[in-house]
């Protein structure tokens, strides 16, 4: 079910919140999405806007696109685009967990997102799912159409 800004303050402290634009979807987002659903509770996808996405590349998939898709698979519950930011939809929804990929326990977490779940006792669960990177997926077709084109001049 796809999820209105205004609809996620129903889902406060029962869901597991995923997030990311999944632009180009593949293998890895899928492990994360099952590992998020066995932590026992529905699973909310916090889906990047085209225009977050936009600052890192031009989207293979709309908004639209993505979140019908994603919608679609087993492990997901809701799905939710967010137009401001994380922070913003952390403290409209406050997600019982919120699920990152084990990356961004050495990193971080940016901006005030620990703190927002500090302060609504939002549980932050790092998973240790292996996940490709959209990001060298799609340089791995950029690099190959380049070759593809250095070829044939």
């Amino acid at each position: 079910m796809i999820l209105t800004f205004d609809e996620l303050a129903q889902y406060r402290h029962r869901v597991a919140m995923v997030d990311g634009a999944f632009d180009p979807l593949h293998h890895g987002h899928i492990a994360y999405f099952k590992a998020a659903r066995e932590l026992g509770v529905p699973v909310l996808c916090n889906l990047a806007s085209d225009r977050y996405v936009r600052t890192k590349h031009q989207p293979l998939l709309n908004e639209t696109q993505r979140a019908t898709v994603i919608d679609a698979i087993r492990y997901i519950d809701y799905v939710h685009i967010y137009q401001i930011d994380t922070e913003t939809v952390l403290r409209q929804l406050r997600p019982k967990y919120y699920v990152k990929g084990s990356d961004w326990r050495e990193r971080g977490l940016p901006g005030e997102q620990p703190v927002i779940c500090r302060e609504h006792g939002i549980e932050i669960v790092y998973l240790d799912t292996v996940l490709d990177s959209s990001s060298r997926l799609l340089q791995q077709f950029a690099d190959r159409d380049k070759q593809r084109q250095q070829s044939q001049q």
